[in-house]
């Protein structure tokens, strides 16, 4: 018997409650399938999507359901930059999720369609859907179009560095500013938003090919409309989530944010998705696949198109194609057939001929934006993890994003307990070459692990710094960042990790081939390890924590609950 008809046996409530919302009484004997989406007046990511979950019920109920639509609607991370508001981003995702649990729970469904767009909605709604192990299917809500000149979002806080520095217009910025989100979805380029609409289809989750179509494409509301009938079989397949998601299935998802150099954020919402679904996936394991991963997308913030090119290219299977030999193809997916079988389903069924229509519009050619396993962009993956005594556990850089002049350096540490500090210094040239900028105490504990994109807007927008400064934080960045930027410092400074230690003029050491981040001299002189380790007890016995920025409300409970936890596992 199905979940929802247990359910109505113990709680004769159920049914006249129903009833009294329109449903019928042969309604109420159908599979109860939740179409669950962020859909609200939030952000372009999630404007759209009352229309795709209408798409989705309705093909639910052709195939003999009963839907029901709910919301949970998200912020914006673009919305809330250069403020406060962006310390509430991450735990956003835990209390997305804590929601869908709540919704699927206290009613009871057959299965779902889980519909988002954006930063934290997407791994939100995966993390619910390991948690609560029921049949599931995702549609992500693709992405927005370029802007004139293939303007996308992620060039505005260039832009903006550039006003403050004087080197353009007010009614230059204001151009972009008003040019740069021309319609709905994710914005355009391969940020947390596009990689993890990506990563939701390469863990077996999504349709074959439908992460990250342009928003405004019919297909999209097609593919809606396709997941909401597959959700009627899965609810009597008995095809759980854990079925299909399991330890291979996250290693091919990481092989694949290898191959488009997918956001940093990724080994903070992978890792927590994967615990969700009763595995561990640790940031040493995502090096440790990167090493030999071939990285082949040329999207933006790394490379230079934008990201609705990507599906033009063939999207998620076209890049599975090219690294196929890497990756496990005998898992499940939610197709109810093996990812090996939905790849040679998409050879024959028209699949590419769509994406090559769109294609042609461009001028390009396939592998302009998708090179070839043979010839790629780069033989060693896009994301290091460095480890050394600055980070003990760990800390996080994407290097396929970093000039090769910063991949190994010496430089002056220039520490700052906050962002607002940080980017002052850089805009009033304050920062000169050969300086490590510290942004500290941004961590889960410290201030609920805010992104630091201005500052590493407004360094990477100077062709001097980009090439001879690097930015360290046990914050995070946005996916959009671009450039000498090294996150995820663990332990952070708020639980008195080395970074809180680090006093102006000493030495930072980077060594990303090498896998090393570590202090190598105190106050402009070289030291031993010995030295070093010295100088930081006298430092720590002297060292005095910081209170705790949020002691109330969302982010009091956030920043508390992650005491003891790495923030490569947040």
């Amino acid at each position: 018997m199905l979940k929802s008809q247990e359910v109505r046996r113990v709680a004769p409530e159920m049914d006249p409650l129903r009833m009294g919302m329109g449903w019928t009484a042969e309604d109420l004997a159908k599979p109860q399938i939740i179409i669950e989406s962020t859909y609200g007046q939030s952000h372009p990511g999630s404007a759209h999507l009352l229309e795709l979950s209408q798409a989705a019920a309705a093909g639910a109920d052709s195939k003999g359901a009963k839907s029901a639509l709910y919301f949970a609607t998200d912020m914006c991370d673009g919305m809330s930059q250069g403020h406060d508001g962006g310390n509430f981003s991450l735990a956003s995702r835990n209390t997305i999720a804590d929601l869908i649990e709540i919704h699927v729970s206290a009613t009871t469904f057959d299965a779902g369609v889980f519909l988002s767009s954006c930063d934290k909605s997407v791994p939100a709604q995966l993390m619910a859907i390991g948690r609560l192990n029921f049949p599931a299917i995702v549609v992500t809500g693709g992405v927005m179009e370029a802007g004139p000149d293939l303007l996308t979002l992620e060039q505005i806080g260039k832009y903006s560095a550039m006003r403050q520095r004087g080197e353009i217009t007010e009614e230059q910025l204001t151009y972009y500013k008003h040019h740069a989100c021309p319609s709905c979805g994710a914005c355009s380029f391969m940020g947390t938003a596009s990689t993890m609409q990506i990563m939701a289809e390469a863990l077996g989750l999504m349709l074959p090919g439908t992460a990250l179509m342009p928003a405004t494409c019919p297909e999209l509301k097609e593919a809606a409309r396709t997941a909401g009938e597959q959700a009627a079989v899965l609810a009597h397949s008995g095809l759980t989530a854990r079925r299909i998601v399991t330890r291979e299935s996250f290693e091919n998802a990481v092989m694949v944010h290898a191959a488009i150099s997918g956001s940093t954020n990724t080994l903070l919402h992978l890792p927590a998705i994967a615990r969700e679904f009763g595995l561990s996936l640790s940031a040493d394991e995502f090096d440790h696949i990167h090493r030999n991963a071939h990285y082949l997308l040329d999207i933006r913030p790394a490379g230079r198109w934008p990201a609705q090119y990507f599906y033009y290219a063939g999207g998620v299977p076209r890049i599975m194609e090219e690294i196929k030999s890497m990756l496990h193809l005998d898992v499940l997916t939610v197709t109810g057939k093996t990812l090996g079988e939905n790849l040679e389903d998409l050879q024959k069924n028209g699949y590419y001929e769509s994406c090559e229509r769109y294609l042609k519009q461009t001028g390009l050619a396939r592998t302009d934006i998708i090179h070839t396993f043979e010839e790629p962009i780069g033989k060693h993956g896009t994301v290091a993890v460095l480890k050394g005594n600055l980070a003990p556990e760990g800390s996080v850089v994407k290097h396929s994003a970093v000039p090769k002049e910063m991949h190994r350096a010496i430089l002056r540490a220039r520490p700052f307990d906050c962002e607002e500090d940080a980017i002052a210094a850089v805009l009033r040239h304050d920062i000169q070459p050969g300086d490590g900028v510290i942004i500290r105490y941004e961590g889960p504990r410290g201030s609920g692990m805010p992104e630091m994109f201005y500052t590493t807007e407004a360094i990477s927008s100077d062709p001097e710094l980009a090439a001879s400064i690097a930015l360290i934080t046990d914050g995070r960045f946005s996916g959009a960042s671009k450039g000498p930027a090294i996150g995820h410092v663990t332990p952070e400074a708020a639980e008195g990790g080395p970074i809180a230690l680090v006093e102006e003029g000493d030495l930072i050491e980077i060594d990303i081939p090498g896998r090393v981040l570590r202090i190598c001299g105190i106050q402009g002189e070289k030291k031993t390890e010995e030295e070093i380790g010295a100088v930081l007890e006298q430092r720590r016995a002297a060292w005095n924590p910081k209170p705790p920025r949020y002691q109330k409300g969302v982010l009091g409970n956030f920043t508390a609950s992650y005491q003891g936890q790495g923030e490569n596992e947040v």
